[in-house]
């Protein structure tokens, strides 16, 4: 298990290794934002992220603790592989911690492609209970700091991330835990050697063909030529200006209430998914630059995971929702050449964010996958009723 700080401590250390960096970024912030916010064109800066964030955390009942952890500007006598910018300014990930009983295990939970770790508001209390739980805004996301994004290859932007993960784990002192990475984050979780929990994506030959026939079109030639040109779904919300808000607004609505796959958002938590979500897409473009290097058009992975599955080196659990985009016949072939314990779970009625969709049932899944670390006899224990193993 992970090694135990006493929290005062914990908070004492980061709060000295953050300062510096927060308050320099803090100052950027206010020296380029001249004109009130209701006059912008895109009303939004990290002090509105992390007061979205603040609001929509509300209704979160468990405390919890915020922080932006320091992780420098680079390696220290390396060259500086997860940056690429040619400022020095230190850089900093937005965290939160939440308090969990005495001796739990720790759970770090890491947000997928234009999400923020925010969108496990349904998950925090219930994971909590069980759990010391960590969630982070990967480097260029969220209220994490935004640095330049200057990649030119899949293996730079791999690095770019996996690298600024293991610069904070070492700030945060982790050196066991289980990883719950969702869709893309995934990617993170096959570069280390720490317990596993966690969803992946691998393509299904039957949607490769079905995108290959479209690209072959004339609408699928554009579509493929603005996703070569990393033009990303954030740039249509910052291009509409102060009307962003209503776009985000019109999605969180649709896909989480009217046409949701699961149980649909209650009024209060739509309006503050909704105001949380606009000012992380609107903000500075960075980390989602990645989209074309880690991506290709249809949401292929250009590096797929199965190709180092039989190096993988913990046991891992793949959850997938019933109706998620993503095909857990994937999973099925790269649990085939995996030397460890793999499983899968599908949850009923749940789309790509089963956690969202279900979050019971998703929560009896995560407890599911970690019973050896939460149960001294997992043998007589059965899946949950109402998931099914694949």
């Amino acid at each position: 298990m992970a090694d135990e700080m006493s929290r005062s401590a914990q908070r004492e250390t980061s709060a000295a290794s953050s300062t510096a960096a927060v308050a320099a970024e803090n100052a950027k912030l206010k020296s380029k934002s001249i004109w009130p916010s209701v006059l912008r064109w895109i009303p939004t800066s990290t002090d509105k992220i992390i007061a979205a964030e603040k609001r929509l955390l509300s209704l979160v009942k468990t405390p919890y603790v915020q922080e932006r952890v320091n992780i420098g500007s680079g390696p220290p006598g390396s060259k500086v592989r997860w940056f690429r910018s040619e400022s020095n300014e230190e850089r900093c990930i937005n965290t939160v911690s939440f308090d969990s009983k005495e001796g739990s295990p720790t759970l770090v939970m890491i947000h997928g492609y234009g999400a923020s770790q925010g969108f496990f508001f349904r998950n925090f209390d219930a994971l909590a209970s069980r759990f010391r739980v960590i969630a982070i805004d990967q480097l260029g996301w969220g209220g994490s700091s935004r640095p330049d994004f200057t990649c030119k290859s899949t293996e730079e932007t791999e690095a770019w991330f996996i690298d600024s993960f293991e610069e904070w784990r070492k700030a945060k002192n982790l050196s066991n835990f289980i990883l719950l990475g969702h869709s893309f984050a995934s990617r993170a979780r096959s570069a280390f050697d720490f317990s596993g929990a966690c969803w992946v994506f691998i393509e299904s030959d039957t949607k490769f063909q079905w995108v290959t026939q479209f690209k072959a079109t004339w609408k699928g030639a554009i579509f493929n030529h603005l996703w070569e040109s990393n033009f990303t779904p954030q740039k249509l919300v910052r291009g509409l200006g102060p009307l962003g808000p209503n776009l985000v607004r019109s999605y969180t609505s649709t896909r989480f209430g009217s046409y949701s796959t699961g149980t649909t958002l209650t009024e209060e938590e739509s309006g503050l998914l909704t105001d949380y979500v606009y000012h992380t897409l609107a903000a500075k473009a960075s980390g989602e630059l990645c989209l074309k290097y880690i991506f290709s058009f249809g949401a292929f992975a250009r590096s797929p995971l199965i190709h180092s599955a039989q190096e993988w080196k913990v046991p891992t659990t793949f959850i997938y929702g019933y109706l998620d985009w993503m095909n857990y016949q994937g999973a099925q072939e790269a649990g085939k050449h995996m030397k460890v314990p793999c499983e899968i779970i599908r949850v009923p009625e749940a789309g790509h964010f089963v956690f969202i969709d279900q979050p019971d049932r998703f929560h009896s899944a995560v407890l599911y996958a970690c019973r050896r670390f939460l149960s001294p006899d997992t043998d007589v224990e059965s899946l949950p009723e109402g998931l099914t193993s694949a």
